[in-house]
């Protein structure tokens, strides 16, 4: 299996940019496409962006296509999301998430992903 660690989250004014990071251990990295997902206070958790193993394939949620930029490092075992021009409504905690080159389903959906980190807040102040 992979284990997944975030960073990267913090307190950021409306209009702000935070970057996010994701180390992952264990397995081969590039095995696995990776996606970001976010769940605020009292929300259910909702897709935020994924990369394909090799990186040529990005996926985004309407809400942030345009602000949000996934990108993944397989030699430093990282994936990123770069995230501008910061709204209130982005506050959530941020989870990165690791899903297997067999898995099935749509990148969009949590269920498809295998292993999770723990989550790093983001806070955006208005």
């Amino acid at each position: 299996q992979v284990q997944v660690v975030e960073s990267g989250g913090g307190l950021v004014q409306t209009g702000g940019s935070l970057r996010l990071s994701c180390a992952a251990s264990g397995r081969t990295f590039s095995n696995y496409a990776m996606g970001w997902f976010r769940q605020a206070p009292g929300k259910e958790r909702e897709f935020v962006a994924a990369i394909s193993w090799s990186g040529a394939s990005t996926y985004y949620a309407d809400s942030v296509k345009g602000r949000f930029t996934i990108s993944r490092d397989n030699r430093e075992n990282t994936v990123y999301l770069q995230m501008n021009s910061l709204k209130p409504e982005d506050t959530a905690v941020y989870y990165c998430a690791a899903r297997r080159l067999d898995s099935s389903g749509s990148y969009y959906r949590g269920l498809s992903y295998n292993y999770w980190g723990q989550g790093t807040q983001v806070s955006v102040s208005s």
